[in-house]
């Protein structure tokens, strides 16, 4: 299998933190530079059927983008640590946490960064206003869980699951504006630490 990657990009860094915590480590890497339009290129997009980064190859040629995808594929493959739950309970619990990281932290992060950082003008038309909203948005969910992580020590059960996963990358997007939480947020900011200081998460950056 061909893993199609790019760095600093958080939805890429999803992948690799999870292969990471499962000790992947058969899977080519082939870098594409979003800067350079390598994703728009003829190519690129009839092998995976959009200008989408991670998407994995597999052997037979078959091509799955979006990273969750990808992630749900290699927990399959190899399913431990478990990461995305053991049985229907906790399947649906961690399933609704990582939507809810990803719809109302991560990605507003990801667009405040989009938004904001001079670089990635290539991609998209600096938008200050836009930027600040996004921000805005994602630190009300930050407040939201602060007060979740006030008596637990992860995001969706009582182990390290894909929704902080999900949740750690988005906000570390944010470092490459500068971006740091709200101090006040005690509970969060000991929750990213504590995420930031896995040996694994260093496979991400």
């Amino acid at each position: 299998m061909k893993l199609y990657d790019t760095q600093r990009a958080p939805n890429p860094r999803r992948v690799r933190w999870l292969m990471a915590e499962k000790g992947i480590e058969d899977i080519e890497i082939v870098q594409v530079d979003l800067l350079a339009g390598q994703h728009r290129t003829s190519e690129y997009r009839d092998k995976v059927g959009a200008p989408h980064v991670p998407a994995l190859e597999l052997d037979d040629g078959t091509c799955i983008s979006e990273s969750l995808a990808i992630c749900r594929y290699l927990e399959t493959l190899y399913p431990e640590p478990n990461l995305f739950g053991r049985d229907a309970r906790e399947q649906a619990e961690i399933e609704m946490w990582t939507r809810r990281v990803e719809m109302y932290l991560s990605t507003p992060m990801m667009l405040t960064v989009r938004f904001t950082h001079p670089a990635l003008a290539t991609l998209e038309e600096p938008k200050p206003e836009v930027a600040a909203y996004n921000r805005d948005s994602a630190e009300r969910y930050m407040k939201v869980l602060d007060r979740r992580l006030a008596d637990r020590e992860f995001i969706a059960t009582d182990r390290f699951t894909i929704a902080d996963i999900v949740a750690a990358t988005g906000v570390d997007f944010g470092r490459l504006i500068k971006y740091r939480p709200p101090e006040d947020y005690i509970h969060f900011n000991r929750w990213l630490e504590a995420c930031r200081a896995r040996p694994t998460a260093k496979a991400g950056l």
